[in-house]
């Protein structure tokens, strides 16, 4: 199923698990600035669009654990999905380093409509289909950068971030990762895994659904050998720590 803000890849796939993906293109509508957000190619191609090499990584992961998987249409820099819509960098003017000249001067009347066309359909359609699982368990899935300009290189190859109210689910996966003997595991880094208004906490805190984030580092997942590596090393885990967790 495809719309203007979202796919998803087998809506129909039975298991309990959801997987999203937030920033999952870099894509620019064509009625925001002709398409273009005037940071070039090079920009575009980077994590500040987008986040490198998760789609095909989810997409690979929802075959592997026959779920449904949910993806944006639309880069991070139009709109953020993962975001609240109270939240001040909703709509970002300045990322790491880089002004956006598209949404330097945008107004509310703007950012209005990138809710109403693209957000909202959006968190709608991920919560319809996270209503419609019994005892659904949610994957938020994101990478991250190895640098950001100005800081110390991250070490983690991957992150799992979770909700200090709503934790059991995310420490069974971190118990289950540290067996992994060739992997550095980040443990609500390299972010707080708690931001009021985003995605996890709109269709799973609240709810009290199950839940965590992964988010692996960008250099691991971008070729497709990594992304299908990475999601066929997942599969497992993720399966196996549910199970180990009891929940």
């Amino acid at each position: 199923m495809t719309n203007t803000s979202f796919s998803i890849y087998g809506a129909d796939r039975p298991a309990r698990w959801l997987i999203t993906c937030d920033h999952a293109s870099n894509s620019v509508p064509a009625d925001i600035n002709g398409g273009d957000l005037g940071i070039g190619a090079d920009n575009m191609s980077r994590h500040i669009a987008f986040d490198v090499g998760i789609k095909g990584t989810s997409q690979r992961l929802g075959e592997l654990l026959n779920a449904p998987v949910i993806c944006s249409n639309f880069s991070r820099l139009v709109i953020d999905p993962n975001r609240g819509m109270d939240d001040p960098t909703l709509v970002m003017r300045l990322y790491d380093g880089t002004i956006i000249p598209a949404n330097r001067h945008v107004d509310d009347a703007e950012i209005a409509r990138r809710v109403d066309t693209l957000y909202r359909p959006y968190h709608e359609a991920l919560e319809s289909l996270a209503a419609a699982r019994e005892n659904v368990v949610v994957v938020a899935m994101h990478s991250f950068s190895p640098k950001l300009n100005g800081r110390a290189p991250r070490p983690w190859e991957i992150g799992i971030l979770y909700s200090r109210t709503f934790q059991d689910f995310s420490h069974a996966l971190l118990a289950r990762l540290r067996r992994e003997a060739d992997l550095t595991v980040g443990e609500n880094v390299p972010y707080d895994g708690h931001l009021p208004g985003d995605s996890i906490d709109q269709h799973a805190l609240r709810q009290g659904r199950l839940n965590t984030l992964v988010e692996l580092r960008n250099d691991e997942i971008d070729t497709p050998e990594g992304q299908n590596g990475w999601a066929e090393r997942l599969a497992p885990i993720l399966t196996e720590a549910l199970a180990e967790s009891g929940l």
